[in-house]
């Protein structure tokens, strides 16, 4: 038995299953569906899909992949070893991983004495004939199994002997790959290097032991490392670097309590730091979009910071940054943003400069000239705007409008001539619009007055603006309100505070977002809205 050296790393996907128990994060079967054909797509070998017979969802899930496979992923199920004092035959647990019609089977077992004694309330001997019974019921049943050694890091710093021993017991018994978790998360990757170094020389060692039944198999080892000392990801890199061939993590590190070691740092790390194969190259492109389509699928908020996926990651701020980046990438850029599937942004804010007006617009199709007293006019006009408590850098369609307005370029597509609001709360709950607004629009020389109710006085106002231009831009209708965010700038002042609202408006196959700014929170409201509106049609009319 021999460990098994190699430069391609094995990925293993466990979003479905680890992933699902962050707190707050939820799925579907569909969900969970959706999610591994697009992980299968991305080149993942290994997708956990959960645990069969834990919950009627899982159960749905590899029912169903059962008659619509994956293209190229190995679905495997995860269950724990057998109960103490039973039989493996026997266990109804295992009736249902074998039910679940996958090659591939991950057992988990106790690794740490103390989980042994104080967990399970049995021996450490009766540890290992769980070990050993599920994984040879298992391979009875023509199942190839992944051992996940659980707390391994934990047990083997308690007691080095017991948790090398567990190892070789799942060896022996016909385990594929042995996977050393860091459960608790807790293990530095100064701990990691040396502990997996011990455990390849115990197994190369095994080799030559003639005790162990499974000597005809190579043995490879995995890494599972949790992020509650934010070092997942460095940790699952130090394995790497010691010789494990197998990596488990999760998109985007969902997991419990602080989550997993993150694929979409992993992956181009090992692959375009390291030099290891792990997916193809025109694969690794799309790990930005799956990262964010999974966001979706879950309904949880993208990380804007995330390394290599964030919208912010390849992000430039400060004028120096911005005129640097523009003459050579590399003097702020690690990787080109291209590699993996995300862009370079130029962000505008109080902290631009003259370099930074222009790259961003060339992002809008508008060539400026640093020499075009315009630039100077809109760099002015955006620090002005700023210093009043606008942020363009989260509003690029608003800082647009305004490019174009310097430049006489930005079109008049219609005029408010005044509105009212009025909120009825006085009723209560009982009043189903609670909000009227009245307003006034002018186009194309013509005054329309138009009313309309809504749940709020923002709803009810956008919603009478859209009546009064529908029959001129009909294609309002497409229009959405997607994201309303109101922030108070000043909070010592009160009820007279400056508010910042910001508004994400969208389309079939765009968002974009306005700013608007002022002590009445119906007015900063209003400025977002009707600039998310024009944008919109001026979208329209360039598309």
């Amino acid at each position: 038995m021999t460990v098994k050296s190699s430069p391609h790393i094995w990925l293993y996907d466990t979003t479905l299953r680890d992933g699902t128990q962050r707190e707050g994060l939820s799925v579907s079967t569909e969900d969970k569906l959706r999610i591994a054909r697009k992980l299968d797509k991305l080149g993942i070998p290994f997708i956990e899909g959960g645990w069969p017979g834990a919950n009627p969802k899982d159960v749905q899930f590899f029912l169903q992949l059962q008659e619509e496979p994956l293209e190229q992923a190995e679905v495997v199920a995860f269950c724990s070893t057998r109960r103490p004092n039973t039989s493996a035959a026997t266990e109804p647990m295992l009736q249902a991983i074998i039910a679940a019609g996958t090659r591939w089977v991950t057992v988990f077992g106790k690794s740490w004495d103390l989980h042994v004694t104080e967990g399970l309330n049995t021996t450490l001997t009766e540890n290992l004939a769980m070990i050993r019974d599920t994984i040879e019921y298992l391979k009875l049943q023509g199942k190839r199994v992944i051992y996940d050694a659980e707390h391994w890091f934990d047990g083997y710093k308690h007691s080095p002997e017991y948790a090398l021993q567990t190892l070789m017991t799942a060896a022996a018994s016909g385990a594929e790959w042995l996977v050393l978790c860091d459960t608790n998360g807790g293990t530095l990757p100064h701990e990691i290097t040396p502990i997996v170094k011990d455990v390849i020389g115990h197994l190369s060692v095994s080799d030559r032991d003639t005790k162990l039944t499974n000597n005809q198999l190579t043995i490879q080892l995995g890494i599972h490392t949790h992020n509650d000392a934010d070092t997942a990801v460095a940790n699952a890199i130090a394995a790497v670097m010691a010789g494990v061939t197998m990596v488990q993590g999760t998109i985007n590190g969902y997991g419990e309590r602080c989550g997993n070691a993150n694929l979409c740092s992993l992956i181009p790390n090992l692959q375009l730091k390291l030099g290891f194969s792990c997916i193809e190259v025109d694969q690794i492109t799309q790990i930005t979009e799956t990262s964010r389509f999974v966001s979706e699928v879950v309904n949880l908020a993208p990380d804007e910071h995330a390394a290599f996926v964030g919208r912010s990651a390849f992000a430039h701020k400060g004028g120096i940054h911005v005129s640097a980046v523009e003459r050579n990438p590399l003097t702020y850029e690690h990787i080109q943003p291209e590699q993996v599937g995300n862009s370079r942004r130029i962000v505008i804010s109080e902290q631009a400069g003259v370099s930074n007006v222009l790259a961003k617009a060339r992002t809008f199709g508008i060539e400026l000239d640093k020499q075009n007293p315009a630039t100077r006019v809109i760099l002015e006009r955006l620090k002005a705007l700023e210093s009043e408590g606008y942020q363009f850098e989260a509003a690029e369609a608003s800082f647009e409008l305004l490019m174009r307005d310097a430049l006489g370029t930005r079109q008049k597509f219609f005029e408010i001539k005044g509105f009212q609001v009025h909120s009825n709360l006085a009723q209560g709950k009982e009043c189903s619009s609670p909000a009227l607004a009245t307003i006034k629009v002018a186009v194309n020389g013509q005054d329309i007055l138009e009313a309309a109710e809504g749940n709020g006085p923002v709803a009810a106002l956008d919603a009478a603006l859209r009546k009064a231009l529908v029959n001129f831009y009909p294609q309002i209708h497409e229009f959405e309100l997607s994201d309303y965010k109101v922030r108070i700038l000043n909070g010592h002042a009160g009820t007279a505070s400056i508010t910042r609202a910001l508004v994400e408006s969208r389309n079939a196959v765009q968002r974009w977002t306005t700013v608007g700014v002022s002590v009445n929170i119906l007015e900063a409201s209003y400025q977002a809205v009707v600039e998310g509106l024009e944008y919109g049609l001026m979208l329209q009319i360039r598309d």
